[in-house]
């Protein structure tokens, strides 16, 4: 098991180039199902959940080819069914959340598909009703093994059919939304989430083919084909990665341009962190954000305490409120950050607060922060990353702290965020990855 080894307290500068987007790349590497023929994408993040995806689509028989740093190309015309019964596929499926979303190109192309629970990040609860009661609308039929924990789907036809989702759940609209394409007739989804990689992934299916209406909205109108093509598809910049380096510069104090962002897919990231008080300037598709020794949080018109909460795009992303916790405990100010969208995602505030922060958490989803002013730093301390975004938070965190700090389990931290170690090293980072 892999750590870092984080000497903290020291300024840094430099530039930072985004990643491609994890949520995106899962998407759409799971639509290269949908077509025999050839698919080329970009940008893709090299990260262990995304290369476990790619693993999973080579193991089922699908051609996969890495033509170069993060572009790979995706052929689906020997696809082998008979692996979804292999323990093999049981043990990696189980072991990806984002596996999931290759139910609904399978059964849209082979009309059935298998699939362990999925794992992931342990935050709470996170159920699937959204996915399996869009596709069983479309004429899907779900049968469950509570011993082997395995999901067997299939179907005789897929018809377009209304629905009205009971959340609007990204992956959830991702996977019916991709067996709606080869649906006979129309298919209607309301409350279908609209995030811009959610978007990203209707723009690809519509390049091979697909006939999607209301892409942006929370309205998708989807007309099903009989057959879709090849194309060739570019990954946004990971918005999470955007704001963790947003954070990382605010919390060390120091001065740091963020490369070719995609600002015009980061909604209302940027201004939220300007509520913490947080100096930042949009340059071209560059954001900088310039040495600042403090930074106080805004408090609302009559006064009251700023609430920071994660809402369906539009709104905040979830991803992001670790980050955001971890800011505001070296902000001059209070707040109150209100983890709506998963239950277990500010339990590790435990370890912010063996460092000096100064955090109440009052239920599994509030948090209030009553920022430190910089007065008194964290200090290092020995912890474990319990999930992808906490561990990135913790690394911000320990990267500001003063004296030393180790992070176990980063193993989870590398699911998301690629060779973050030597990326922050080349800005000045003291940090070493050791086994």
């Amino acid at each position: 098991m892999a750590t870092f080894q984080i000497e903290g307290g020291k300024k840094l500068a430099g530039t930072l180039k985004p990643q491609g987007a994890k949520n995106e790349a899962l998407q759409v590497i799971c639509a290269t199902l949908l077509t025999s023929e050839p698919v080329i994408i970009s940008n893709i993040p090299e990260i262990r959940d995304v290369l476990k995806l790619i693993e999973i689509l080579s193991e089922l028989g699908v051609k996969t080819e890495r033509l170069q740093k993060g572009q790979y190309k995706f052929q689906a015309d020997q696809v082998d069914m008979h692996y979804l019964k292999s323990e093999q596929f049981a043990r990696q499926a189980s072991s990806l959340r984002g596996s999931i979303m290759i139910v609904g190109p399978l059964l849209a192309r082979f009309s059935k598909a298998l699939i362990p629970q999925p794992g992931g990040d342990k935050i709470g609860r996170r159920r699937l009703d959204t996915h399996f009661v869009g596709l069983q609308k479309l004429g899907a039929e779900f049968t469950y093994d509570p011993v082997n924990l395995f999901y067997r789907v299939t179907t005789q036809k897929l018809q377009g059919a209304y629905m009205l989702l009971d959340e609007a759940s990204v992956t959830g609209t991702a996977n019916i939304l991709m067996a709606a394409v080869m649906a006979e007739g129309v298919t209607t989804i309301y409350n279908a989430a609209c995030e811009p990689y959610l978007q990203q992934l209707c723009k690809m299916l519509v390049s091979m083919g697909a006939k999607i209406e209301g892409i942006g909205s929370n309205l998708l109108r989807i007309t099903g084909v009989k057959q879709l093509s090849g194309c060739t598809h570019a990954i946004l910049p990971d918005m999470i990665e955007v704001g963790s380096f947003i954070g990382l510069a605010a919390m060390t104090g120091s001065e740091i341009t963020i490369q070719g962002t995609g600002i015009e897919h980061l909604g209302i990231i940027p201004e939220s962190f300007k509520r913490l008080g947080i100096k930042l300037q949009v340059k071209g598709d560059d954001i900088f954000i310039p040495e600042q020794e403090g930074y106080e949080i805004e408090t609302f018109i009559d006064g009251s305490i700023m609430t920071i909460s994660d809402a369906p795009w539009p709104g905040l992303t979830p991803d992001l409120l670790s980050i955001f916790l971890v800011v505001a405990t070296q902000a001059k100010g209070s707040v109150l950050i209100h983890q709506k969208m998963f239950e277990s995602r500010l339990f590790f505030v435990d370890k912010l607060i063996d460092m000096g922060a100064q955090i109440i958490l009052c239920d599994p989803h509030r948090a209030t922060v009553i920022g430190l002013n910089k007065k008194h730093t964290l200090r290092g301390t020995t912890m474990s990353s319990p999930d992808i975004r906490a561990g990135v938070a913790l690394l911000i965190a320990a990267l500001s702290a003063q004296g030393k700090s180790e992070i176990f389990n980063i193993e989870q931290i590398d699911r998301g965020y690629e060779a973050i170690d030597q990326r922050l090293q080349a800005i000045g980072a003291n940090i070493i990855r050791t086994s």
